[in-house]
């Protein structure tokens, strides 16, 4: 019933003209930052390939590296990559500073008697510190130079711990 009262209503209406006029246009798509995207992949492809050489690693002073003096920088570019197979590990994670220097120097004692030629410390990366900064990499590049039984150190390999690792040369032990 309500249908026939409804086109009774609407018996003399014809439908209005369409005016001219344009669609509404689509939003044009968000401008793609080309130029960002091909810094962001530049500053990938640097970090994975890592400094090239020894000395270019020196110059940029980010990578925790020590060679003695006198030592042939070969003896460090060996060391980065893999020439001595790693002997012995110490994980430094929820140390305190006071505990950490503690077992750096008791592992290094250990280390050096046992004849140990490489080892790794694992420092961490920092995340879980007060300002996210790797606390105890930075003592450790002042904990480890002085010690006799260190010869050099650098980075380890992203595999082995990356910037949350370094590995130690120690001196041969004497027969």
């Amino acid at each position: 019933m309500r249908d026939e009262e409804f086109r009774k209503a609407l018996a003399g209406v014809q439908p209005l003209r369409r005016a001219k006029r344009a669609e509404p246009m689509t939003p044009a798509p968000a401008p793609l930052p080309e130029q960002r995207r091909r810094d962001e992949r530049a500053a990938l492809a640097e970090s994975l390939e890592g400094p090239l050489t020894v000395e270019e690693a020196l110059e940029s002073g980010e990578e925790l590296l020590y060679l003695r003096e006198g030592l042939p920088r070969q003896a460090l570019r060996r060391l980065r990559r893999g020439h001595w197979v790693v002997q012995a590990e110490l994980d430094l994670h929820g140390q305190t500073r006071p505990e950490a220097a503690e077992s750096v120097a008791a592992f290094l004692r250990a280390a050096a008697a046992a004849g140990r030629r490489c080892v790794r410390i694992v420092h961490g990366k920092g995340l879980g510190s007060h300002n996210r900064e790797p606390v105890l990499k930075a003592k450790l590049r002042k904990w480890l130079p002085p010690r006799d039984e260190v010869l050099a150190f650098c980075q380890a390999p992203a595999a082995q711990g990356g910037s949350g690792a370094l590995l130690v040369l120690l001196k041969a032990r004497r027969r």
